[in-house]
């Protein structure tokens, strides 16, 4: 509940201190001006027409529903991924034999390119939802699992004599002494994981569904309409930006604060 508050009350000296953030996001819009002034409209439209394009799809074209539909396919992977992967990756760290037989597999689920796995769940599961959330599972999965074994596997032995020695009750153990230290390594393999979701849900319905930002972006690349591709880019990354500086950057801070003590 501390830090909880702590982030809260940060919150506005966080949003203050993020004007490099914007003089560099600026620094990129003017390289992208100079980039159309270069090669003309046809391979990089300007800033203004992609932004006047994106207005016109999300008014005109519907492009809020498919939205929707994009952001509610990665949140289900997403949230499938980190509590497999927490879980498992908890109990993986609590063991060294366990720890030692799933090397192997996760550097196979690691090494696996995400475009092989929408092949196989293509085959396995048709043009479906589930071919989409699949691929997010299995492309996110290793990396919370990994983020879950190294907390658990560094927990210093130490730390839990001195609780013990104390006759720290049970629940003041987890909130005191273990859930600092792993959720130190978990967050910031969650966040890794959200932005992996993110992209290859686009990927995978690009491959095999008729909508969300994947097929919107099919459609565009077909028509060879170059300022509506850039647009949906725009709202992808404009996605994970807002994700990323407003809800997790704070968050991340306070985590990195419980390191340091």
């Amino acid at each position: 509940m501390k830090a909880l508050l702590n982030i809260v009350w940060g919150f506005p000296r966080y949003v203050w201190s993020g004007w490099g953030s914007i003089a560099s996001l600026l620094l990129f819009i003017t390289l992208w001006e100079i980039g159309h002034q270069v090669y003309g409209a046809l391979v990089l439209p300007a800033p203004l027409e992609t932004l006047s394009r994106l207005v016109q799809m999300l008014t005109n074209e519907g492009l809020w529903g498919d939205f929707e539909i994009s952001m509610g396919r990665a949140l289900s992977g997403f949230l499938l991924s980190i509590m497999t992967g927490t879980l498992l990756g908890m109990l993986a760290g609590s063991f060294v034999t366990a720890s030692i037989l799933s090397r192997p597999l996760i550097t196979i689920f690691m090494g696996m390119p995400p475009i092989a796995w929408i092949v196989l769940a293509m085959i396995w599961f048709g043009m479906s939802d589930m071919t989409v959330v699949f691929t997010v599972v299995v492309a996110s999965f290793p990396i919370v699992f990994v983020g879950a074994l190294q907390g658990t596997r560094t927990l210093e032995g130490q730390l839990k004599e001195m609780a013990d020695s104390f006759g720290a009750p049970l629940w003041m153990k987890l909130t005191d002494v273990y859930f600092p230290h792993v959720f130190s390594y978990l967050f910031p393999a969650w966040t890794a994981a959200l932005g992996m979701s993110w992209k290859i849900v686009v990927m995978a319905e690009l491959l095999s569904t008729s909508d969300g930002l994947g097929a919107a972006l099919a459609v565009s690349r077909s028509q060879l309409d170059t300022s509506g591709a850039l647009a949906l880019v725009s709202i992808l990354v404009a996605s994970l930006l807002l994700i990323e500086y407003l809800l997790m950057e704070p968050v991340k801070r306070e985590v990195e604060q419980w390191r340091e003590k």
